[in-house]
C-alpha cells in the first residue's frame, strides 16, 4: 500500500442527478434533541420457522424512514409495545 497515493482526483467526480426521493422530511425534535420512532404502516406479514416453532413476523415502516428502511419485527412484541397501532 505504500505505492498507492492518497490523492482524490477530480476526474472521479460525477454530476449529481436530482431525485425527489432524496428530499428529507422535517423531523419533530424534542427539547432534548431526540425524536420518537413509531410504526407508520405494516408492509408485509410472514411466518418464520424456528426449529419447531412458527413465529409471526411483520415488516414495519417507521416514521421518518422510507420503505427501503423497513424492518422485520415479531408481531407479538409489536402488539405489546404499540397496542394503539393494531386497533
Amino acid at each position: 500500500m505504500s505505492s498507492v497515493h492518497n490523492v482524490f482526483h477530480v476526474s472521479a467526480l460525477r454530476r449529481y442527478i436530482a431525485n425527489p426521493s432524496h428530499v428529507l422530511r422535517p423531523v419533530q425534535l424534542e427539547p432534548d434533541l431526540t425524536y420518537e420512532e413509531t410504526p407508520e404502516k405494516i408492509l408485509a406479514k410472514e411466518n418464520r420457522k424456528l426449529r419447531n416453532r412458527t413465529i409471526p413476523m411483520i415488516k414495519i415502516q417507521w416514521t421518518n424512514h422510507s420503505e427501503r428502511e423497513a424492518t422485520w419485527e415479531v408481531e407479538f412484541d409489536m402488539q405489546e409495545s404499540y397496542p394503539d397501532f393494531f386497533k
